[in-house]
């Protein structure tokens, strides 16, 4: 076996915290204030942890860098901090790489492309910890590659009572179907092991695009191109498309003085000034929209996965996106562009769409069904209730799931309609977690009671 090892920060000892501190999410959507935190170096710890929790009657949430827009890791009992539980652990001969639950994906990006390797799909960021964005389903957009999640082939949780479960398609084969995405709601997850593949280079092509255009090629442009993905400009018939293919090369990346100008000055830096002012004036907002939706140019580059999956995004928002049949996704976004047309909505950030295959995961917004999504987002601050409701009635109206680490309303008398598999889930939680020591209010409302 050819093994290379790299490890996080360690200690010994993982004391118990009181604080009065309030914890938030990054876009400032969710508060907690819990009783006590822990930070633990090791499973041996966080296992402990979990048991004296549960022997005092505390519920226990584990949280990663905040990027879930709900309340998933929300809890006013133990807060479980992932700081220390980081690492890096490649297994060539297996084509496998084992990650400790807190290690940010970006640290992981990094070092499997020094070693000459890559996860085969992945989302556009990459601030989130693995346990986190796995958890709540995170993802790219791919015609045949999927989530994160389903790029996991063996993971390790505490449950409820402290034991520690490692599960895979042969060990535990419910458990592993089940909490690939578990939404915390089984046991705090120590570690994640992904199949990888050699680094590769993908060609990736962005250029302008009528919407009438994409909404009539949009099935074709899916199957001509591995990664095929969209931007929407809301009170303008303009969109971003974006096709990521496999190349043999040569790498060409984007420039470092064009990348500062389109990455950092003109999706961020101008993009932030115009929403700032969209926000403070919203009847500016289509006119910025049209400005937004003719800045960006058409170009093309060359670069390895993460470079072109993942770019930088610090202009902060609320984002609601629901997962609907692919065959669903063009009359629904038809019915989003109608409704925002017809409305007083004034909406400052661009509608993102992205595929995925069916996967076998039970609570997989893309379990059992070819999926296609639909990303609405606003301003940071900006009052979103009302566009998020209208805009949610639609993609339910064609039985969308909701991402569950995103904004929506569902409950899950909604979610055993849209998951045959949703009573396997609930089952499996009763026996392990029968006493909701990683229940919270959010859990509640999609899971039952």
């Amino acid at each position: 076996m050819d093994e290379q090892q790299t490890q996080g920060s360690t200690r010994t000892a993982s004391p118990v915290r009181t604080r009065n501190g309030t914890w938030r999410n990054w876009a400032g959507t969710v508060a907690a204030r819990p009783a006590r935190e822990t930070v633990p170096a090791s499973a041996a710890e966080l296992a402990g942890a979990v048991r004296d929790a549960a022997a005092h009657g505390m519920r226990v949430k584990a949280v990663g860098t905040g990027h879930s827009f709900t309340a998933a890791a929300a809890t006013d009992g133990l807060l479980i901090r992932p700081e220390l539980l980081t690492g890096i652990q490649i297994d060539r001969e297996a084509g496998t790489v084992t990650v400790a639950a807190g290690t940010p994906l970006k640290r992981l990006n990094v070092a499997l492309a020094r070693e000459g390797l890559s996860l085969t799909n992945m989302g556009d960021i990459m601030e989130q910890t693995v346990a986190g964005a796995t958890s709540t389903g995170t993802h790219g957009t791919g015609r045949a590659s999927a989530s994160i999640s389903a790029q996991i082939t063996a993971l390790e949780l505490v449950t409820a009572d402290g034991s520690l479960l490692t599960c895979s398609r042969e060990q535990n084969p419910e458990l592993f179907a089940a909490a690939r995405i578990g939404l915390g709601a089984l046991g705090v997850i120590t570690s994640l092991t992904f199949a990888v593949e050699p680094v590769f280079l993908l060609r990736a092509r962005e250029e302008p695009m009528g919407f009438d255009q994409v909404t009539a090629e949009f099935d074709q442009l899916v199957a001509e191109n591995e990664h095929f993905e969209f931007y929407w400009f809301p009170h303008t018939g303009n969109c971003s498309t974006k096709r990521n293919n496999r190349t043999a090369g040569p790498a060409a990346p984007v420039g470092r003085l064009s990348g500062w100008f389109e990455d950092e000055f003109l999706s961020n830096g101008v993009f932030q000034a115009a929403n700032t002012l969209g926000r403070a004036v919203p009847a500016t907002i289509p006119s910025l929209a049209r400005l937004s939706s003719r800045a960006l140019s058409a170009r093309t580059y060359t670069d390895i996965p993460y470079k072109v999956f993942t770019s930088p995004r610090r202009v902060r928002f609320v984002e609601m996106e629901y997962a609907v049949e692919r065959e669903a996704l063009v009359p629904a976004l038809r019915e989003l562009r109608a409704m925002v047309d017809r409305s007083p909505l004034r909406v400052s950030f661009p509608v993102e769409v992205r595929t995925a295959p069916a996967d076998d995961i039970t609570l997989s917004t893309a379990s059992g069904r070819e999926t296609a999504y639909i990303a609405v987002h606003l301003y940071k601050g900006t009052p979103y209730q009302a566009y998020f409701t209208a805009a949610e009635r639609i993609f339910t109206a064609h039985e969308g799931r909701p991402h569950w680490g995103k904004i929506h309303t569902r409950d899950a008398e909604y979610f055993a309609e849209v998951y045959p598999r949703f009573a396997e889930f609930t089952a499996l939680r009763d026996r392990l977690d029968p006493d909701r020591v990683f229940g919270n209010d959010y859990l509640r409302r999609v899971l039952g009671d």
